[in-house]
């Protein structure tokens, strides 16, 4: 059985939202896909730092907003299929009424996405040669989701931050973190701000 290409995590993010870039050799899955109307920044980058945009083989969002989502149907018509969970589906028609005409927003649809459960998403990932799996992490938005690495990397998008949760909402973020560190998370790469490492909740 060959050996598995290192994983490399490549930055392509503007406007202080984080895109990573997740690689496995040639084989690249795009986490959170840009801001609506930027198509033409997200490739300039994306050439800036050496990546193909024909070798990502597929675009995730951690949730869909418009600056974590922005560009999903833009991506898909230039050959970049959309794994969507069940948990997100409902909310993709919804991030219209976010966006103004300026935006320059396209509709995504709804019947040419790539469907997977959380169950078989390791197995998905296992095809680009990615260790992992995706879990749900509600908190910040139902449709949340979040990339866990076997190595320990945790692409959370903008799951809110447990000192930061109040009222209702703490339990939902709780129970998303603890169901990281269960799953091994170590280092957490959010949509915003700095890399962090991720301390071990009696710590």
């Amino acid at each position: 059985m060959p050996a598995r290409a290192p994983v490399t995590i490549v930055d392509v993010g503007y406007r202080s939202t984080h895109f990573w870039v997740i690689s496995a050799g040639k084989a690249r899955l795009l986490f959170d896909l840009g801001w609506p109307g930027t198509l033409g920044l997200m490739r300039a980058n994306l050439v800036r730092m050496g990546i193909p945009l024909g070798e990502i083989r597929y675009g995730l969002a951690s949730h869909y907003h418009i600056d974590h989502a922005g560009l999903a149907e833009e991506l898909k018509r230039l050959g970049i299929p959309l794994l969507v969970l069940a948990t997100q589906r409902a909310a993709i028609p919804g991030m219209k009424q976010f966006t103004k005409p300026h935006d320059h927003f396209t509709d995504i649809g709804l019947d040419d996405n790539v469907e997977i459960t959380f169950a078989g998403s390791r197995v998905l990932l296992a095809t680009i040669g990615l260790a992992g799996q995706i879990l749900p992490t509600p908190g910040h938005s139902d449709d949340s989701v979040s990339l866990v690495l076997d190595d320990g990397s945790a692409f959370t998008g903008d799951l809110t931050l447990e000192a930061m949760a109040y009222g209702p909402e703490a339990d939902v973020v709780a129970a998303s973190w603890r169901r990281l560190r269960e799953s091994g998370a170590t280092t957490v790469y959010p949509g915003h701000g700095p890399v962090y490492p991720l301390a071990p909740r009696d710590a």
